[in-house]
């Protein structure tokens, strides 16, 4: 079994977890007000926006034993750089307060998701960014592919408030190709552990986070 393998046996029960979260589950189905769109789209915003910073923190980190990690870590800040200004301009696109957003403050499982991950990179183990990594890609992939189409037709909502989530169906699955052969070359067991511990956690923090999105499922069902 590859690390790889591995790695997606092992976070199976947490990642099912956070895929029947309902606001998740309605989103991807098309079944969600603009409000909760919007919403969605701020706390994506607020870690969004930490994922250069982390990216470089944890590249910072990193001896040269772990030197093909650090340029993967580089590639993957050159990619993700600006993001956030994408997610802006689909809150402002789609009718929300880009300004507002952009100045504010995350709700709290956001921002405990985030705090997680900069305690960990920077007081445990670097590589543990990877199992982040794998979270949030390999959930932006099902969104994009799965969720945008459908909310954009049930809100009316044209492409130009959807660039975030559908530039990363086919960027997020490329990246998670890449992703897979790169996890497969780690072979230090520590190293290993601290991509499945962070991996477990964060599925459950960013549960956390979809489950904070004010969310009326009675509206949502009646679309």
């Amino acid at each position: 079994m590859s690390f790889f393998e591995r790695l997606e046996r092992e976070t199976s029960a947490e990642r099912l977890a956070l895929y029947s979260v309902p606001q998740l589950l309605d989103g991807v189905a098309g079944r969600i007000s603009r409000d909760t769109y919007v919403a969605y789209l701020t706390e994506a915003y607020h870690h969004v926006s930490h994922t250069v910073p982390l990216l470089t923190a944890a590249r910072d980190r990193m001896d040269e034993a772990h030197a093909p990690f650090r340029a993967a870590l580089e590639a993957y800040i050159s990619e993700e750089t600006g993001h956030e200004q994408w997610i802006l301009n689909d809150i402002a696109r789609s009718g929300g307060d880009a300004e507002a957003v952009r100045t504010g403050a995350p709700r709290a499982s956001t921002e405990l998701m985030v705090a997680y991950a900069y305690d960990y990179v920077s007081r445990i183990n670097p590589m543990g960014m990877f199992g982040m990594v794998y979270v949030l890609e390999g959930t932006s992939i099902a969104l994009a592919t799965h969720g945008a189409g459908a909310v954009a037709s049930s809100l009316g909502l044209g492409p130009e408030c959807f660039s975030y989530l559908s530039s990363h169906g086919s960027l997020d699955q490329e990246h998670m190709k890449f992703f897979e052969g790169l996890v497969n070359t780690v072979t230090d067991p520590a190293d290993q552990a601290a991509i499945l511990h962070v991996a477990r956690r964060v599925f459950v923090l960013f549960a956390g986070m979809f489950r904070s999105i004010p969310h009326e499922t009675r509206l949502a069902h009646a679309v």
